[in-house]
């Protein structure tokens, strides 16, 4: 995999795909900690003089243009976490861009608008991808939690000019590999949140290599439902609360047991109806069994992260993950096209 380190960055004009997909409240973001993700990223490759433009998608617009969804009500939240002049351009893909990158002053970058709102990102058109590209030398990949994404912003424009993995990405692949190959034991996963059928092959991964998988929240539910079979090692709820929203209070007991004797977690999903506080108890109860165990822990996902946040802990994590589908689709041998291409030949285009 190529990696900004072994590139000639001096002076080039680089096209960053972050991913500043994060919840709003009245235009404001609630959680900042993937906007910080890319900071490393972006300090580098202004330290090497490049002219940097931030490409980004936020909700699903469906390919339509929505102000909903519009990146430009972040610009100011951008700006003050990455401590950085922030020049928003409405547009991902017009000669504007190109003319903005020739005048831009010290330690400032630019924000494109959102690029879903063109069908082509998520077709991955090679024809958008090419607009994509346009004026820019170097593509750089710091957005591992949309790298399962087969996108033109993640993986089309990567086959087009010369591409990158920026630091966030690559320090993405090495605790995943961490996680996956070079664990200490006792090793437990927790996976919770919803869709049985995302979250069954990274269960089955787990039930290989690990030595307990606790399973809760709608997942837990459907599985016990659908009567899904698994080994000894998976431990499903034994008791709820109200029509199954939490785990019960002797399930919740057993998997803070497991949890206090672990060397390795791996935490993805809240294990209950978390946004409902009545059904928050075992999510918040599991947070503290983590952080009691002394264990070396990752943690992933949207939901998840915003338990710590909620709680001020997200420092006290050894990693939190930006990815929430693509921790996922890593450790239960997905794809993920965003990372594979990085090691390929560019395709000849005229």
């Amino acid at each position: 995999m190529k990696k900004i380190q072994d590139a000639n960055l001096e002076n080039k004009k680089v096209l960053l795909r972050v991913d500043f997909n994060v919840a709003l409240k009245n235009g404001r973001i609630k959680e900042k900690f993937k906007i910080e993700a890319c900071k490393e990223t972006v300090k580098f490759l202004l330290e090497k003089n490049c002219q940097v433009a931030l490409i980004s998608h936020l909700g699903r617009p469906e390919g339509k243009i929505n102000p909903e969804f519009s990146l430009r009500q972040i610009t100011d939240d951008v700006e003050s976490i990455l401590g950085l002049k922030v020049r928003f351009i409405s547009d991902c893909i017009s000669e504007e861009i190109r003319n903005n990158l020739e005048n831009l002053s010290d330690g400032e970058i630019i924000l494109l608008e959102n690029v879903r709102f063109y069908e082509g990102d998520e077709d991955n058109d090679i024809e958008f991808s090419k607009k994509l590209a346009k004026g820019f030398d170097i593509f750089v990949n710091d957005a591992f939690s949309a790298s399962h994404r087969d996108h033109a912003s993640v993986s089309g424009v990567a086959k087009l000019i010369p591409s990158f993995a920026g630091l966030r990405l690559q320090k993405e692949i090495h605790e995943m590999e961490r996680v996956k190959n070079d664990f200490a034991r006792p090793a437990v996963a927790i996976i919770g949140g919803a869709k049985i059928e995302t979250k069954l092959p990274v269960i089955k991964f787990f039930e290989e290599k690990y030595d307990n998988i606790l399973v809760g929240g709608k997942i837990a539910n459907e599985a016990l439902d659908q009567k899904k079979e698994f080994s000894e090692k998976v431990i499903l709820p034994f008791d709820f609360i109200d029509d199954r929203l939490d785990i019960g209070p002797k399930t919740l007991e057993k998997f803070k047991e497991i949890i206090s004797n672990a060397k390795t977690i791996v935490w993805n999903g809240p294990t209950g109806k978390f946004e409902d506080e009545k059904y928050a108890v075992s999510s918040n109860e599991i947070m503290k069994a983590v952080l009691n165990s002394g264990a070396y822990t990752v943690v992933g996902g949207g939901e998840t992260l915003e338990i710590l946040e909620k709680n001020n802990a997200t420092d006290r994590i050894d990693f939190v993950s930006t990815g929430g589908g693509a921790m996922l689709d890593y450790l239960g041998g997905g794809e993920m096209p965003g990372i594979e291409v990085l090691s390929e030949p560019l395709i000849i285009t005229d």
